[in-house]
């Protein structure tokens, strides 16, 4: 087979990322062909392109950690010929050839098909969509409900906090949405959020205390650091926070008085080594009760030969949303 595809090379001036006609050898190992329609931009795809970005073990790699479209071959019964589907996680983009082709091969224990959603919506959706469902879930296990309260949702321009202001919203919860774009309030007023404040810590400067005023039933953090220290001093007794990112750092300035004295949950969510019956499942909710009901507001849309553009504006902060890639009839 030969195709097209975006691929990442790694040279003594740094990582070239340019479409090349490649040939089987591009596949990588599985037992699931999928023919891609959509991939989408993340920040980890950014650093699969940007030298010593850490996260790229051998180049040369084709990037894309999200991939959409249709199988057209599989030795895995579960998966015929014509059966939309998703896979992303595992190794996709960083090991294992990723989205960024015409054609993509990979494992059928990482193959979700789609039950409720086109292939572009779930590219809309993707790592960071799916990490935003994460997040909600593991705090409706927990046994939040919009009688608790307020749930503030952080970062709420990224691709985590839209979608997650999205779901929570539509779930009837009151979000309070935290960022620092102040042209924003009006995408995530109509995503749904009750209010827009800025980010917190509003004095970066500040000691955060170690219990400071209960505002939140429970939180969604892609932020991390400082921001999600006072965060845990402020949600309410019994609360939780449900965190997925560090872009403000990885060091937690925080004590032990939240969890000790108010019973806060801190809740890890990693969307990468997610168990595949889970993701599954957890996907099939994503076309049901926990679909994004404004996808269209939150989705920016180029091809896939556009991607190193797309990602350096993502490294640049200069992105909000989701930014699906298409691939099908792009190349």
């Amino acid at each position: 087979m030969v195709f097209q595809a975006m691929v990442a090379r790694e040279t003594d001036s740094g990582v070239t990322l340019a479409r090349e006609e490649v040939g089987d050898e591009f596949l990588g190992p599985g037992n699931v062909t999928v023919e891609v329609h959509f991939s989408s931009a993340n920040f980890k795809d950014g650093l699969a392109v940007t030298p010593g970005g850490g996260v790229v073990r051998n180049y040369p790699i084709i990037p894309g950690i999200d991939l959409t479209g249709t199988v057209v071959d599989s030795a895995d019964p579960r998966f015929a010929p014509g059966d939309a589907v998703v896979a992303h996680g595992y190794e996709i983009g960083v090991s294992h050839h990723g989205g960024f082709a015409q054609y993509a091969r990979v494992p059928a224990e990482w193959v979700v098909g789609l039950d409720g959603l086109s292939t572009r919506e779930a590219a809309a959706i993707g790592t960071a969509g799916f990490t935003a469902a994460m997040s909600v879930a593991a705090l409706l296990d927990r046994g939040l409900s919009p009688a608790d309260g307020p749930v503030l949702v952080t970062g709420a321009t990224g691709g985590v906090g839209t979608v997650a202001v999205d779901i929570l919203a539509g779930l009837g919860f009151e979000v309070v949405a935290s960022t620092g774009k102040a042209d924003a309030g009006e995408l995530l007023s109509a995503l749904g959020a009750k209010s827009v404040i800025g980010r917190l810590p509003e004095d970066p400067a500040a000691k955060i205390r170690p219990l400071g005023k209960a505002q939140w039933a429970a939180a969604v953090d892609s932020v991390g650091g400082a921001s999600l220290a006072y965060i845990l001093s402020t949600v309410k007794y019994g609360g939780a926070v449900a965190v997925s990112g560090l872009t403000g750092g990885t060091a937690l300035p925080t004590t032990v008085m939240p969890f000790i004295l108010r019973g806060v949950s801190l809740l890890g969510i990693d969307s990468v080594n997610f168990p595949i019956d889970a993701r599954r499942a957890l996907w099939t909710r994503l076309g049901g009760d926990l679909k994004p009901q404004h996808l269209s507001a939150i989705e920016h849309y180029a091809p896939v030969t556009d991607a190193e553009k797309v990602l350096r504006d993502i490294h640049a902060g200069g992105h909000s949303g989701r930014t699906v890639l298409g691939v099908a009839g792009e190349f």
